[in-house]
């Protein structure tokens, strides 16, 4: 199972909106006679994969086992049912880390196999697989994606000067490892006032990347520029939501490739549950934001952040904008709290994960 996970890490910048999955063969003998990995959409899943692979090897596969970090899936989407593959392969025995969170499969891959004959164990391997595919997890049971909030600041918490330059707090790694964050999301999230003031790209920049995230841009009056740099940038439609329906600034922008959409909140603002539950059904996983205070405190507040990727520079800056516009608050007690997952050296800067701690009733609608 440890290299089915490995397998599927690889997996991981590539398969979206997909869930990144390994699966490795293995021989009654106890040989591994075939691996894969899940391909880009619309492609082969794992299980095939290591079928093709196991062929490719000369090797038959009747009465092997299969350690898969998914269900296999027993539906026809965009490509056939894995069970009955495997099934037709003759194994006699499939190890999977999880059953399937999609409606669609959610245990009747594990049925039909079990019908067939074939052995079924789920379980090894659950946490870090699951781990692998939060944002999927997250869209099929909550119906959103999985917001991870991107943060650069200095050492005192702050993310620009008062007259709001902030190119660069970090240094270089810290920049390129952010690209690699980016890579994984199906979508960057900003706000236009990120977009006015620093004219940013928002794109991946990394000679690997095999695609690049959806942009949504959080604009209650469309105030995009039709000359900001993020249209120069070759990547899926720009998607606004706007407060209230504008033809006259929306159809520039249409006519650059944005799609425009209006979803007015109750207080006027961009009702930004509804713009989660949008991507949610253009099958993003993932949302990578990068904005400011404001849109970052609206996230906040809404509950709709789930983990903090902060990349601190050892510097003081002092006066100057922060993290996110959450207060004031009176006591401790009403701050949010958060638990690091990860702490690591970028260059000379910190890369710190720390995810809601709360989060667990998610954990608990499984």
């Amino acid at each position: 199972m440890a290299r089915a996970l490995a397998l599927a890490e690889g997996a991981r910048l590539a398969c979206p909106p997909n869930p990144a999955v390994g699966c490795v063969l293995v021989s009654a003998g106890g040989a591994v006679i075939g691996e894969g990995r899940t391909q880009a959409t619309g492609q082969a899943h794992a299980e095939i994969m290591a079928l093709r692979d196991a062929a490719a090897r000369g090797q038959a596969t009747q009465g092997a086992t299969a350690y898969v970090t998914l269900e296999p899936c027993a539906h026809q989407g965009r490509t056939g049912p894995c069970c009955d593959a495997l099934i037709a392969a003759g194994v006699s025995r499939v190890v999977a880390a999880l059953q399937d969170p999609n409606p669609s499969v959610a245990g009747l891959g594990f049925a039909r196999l079990r019908a067939a004959g074939v052995e079924v164990e789920v379980g090894p391997g659950a946490e870090a697989a699951r781990e692998l595919n939060l944002g999927f997890f997250s869209r099929m049971r909550r119906g959103r994606p999985w917001v991870r909030m991107k943060v650069a600041a200095s050492l005192d918490g702050r993310t620009a000067l008062p007259n709001g330059a902030s190119q660069w707090i970090t240094g270089a790694a810290a920049r390129s490892d952010g690209h690699a964050w980016r890579a994984r999301a199906g979508a960057i999230l900003t706000g236009i006032g990120t977009v006015l003031r620093d004219d940013p790209r928002l794109d991946v920049r990394l000679p690997d990347a095999p695609r690049q995230p959806l942009l949504a841009i959080v604009d209650s009056r469309l105030r995009t520029p039709a000359d900001a740099a993020l249209w120069r940038a070759a990547r899926r439609p720009v998607r606004i939501y706007t407060a209230g329906a504008d033809a006259g600034r929306a159809v520039p922008l249409q006519a650059l490739g944005a799609e425009v959409l209006a979803l007015p909140g109750a207080d006027g603002r961009v009702d930004l549950p509804a713009v989660l539950r949008d991507l949610a059904a253009c099958e993003v996983n993932e949302v990578h934001v990068e904005a400011g205070a404001g849109v970052n405190g609206a996230l906040w507040r809404a509950g709709l952040v789930d983990e903090v990727l902060l990349y601190q520079a050892p510097l003081l800056l002092g006066e100057g904008a922060g993290l996110a516009a959450l207060g004031p608050f009176t006591e401790v007690a009403q701050g949010l709290r958060l638990e690091y997952r990860e702490v690591d050296r970028v260059g000379p800067d910190l890369r710190l994960l720390a995810r809601v701690a709360e989060r667990a009733r998610f954990d608990q609608a499984e």
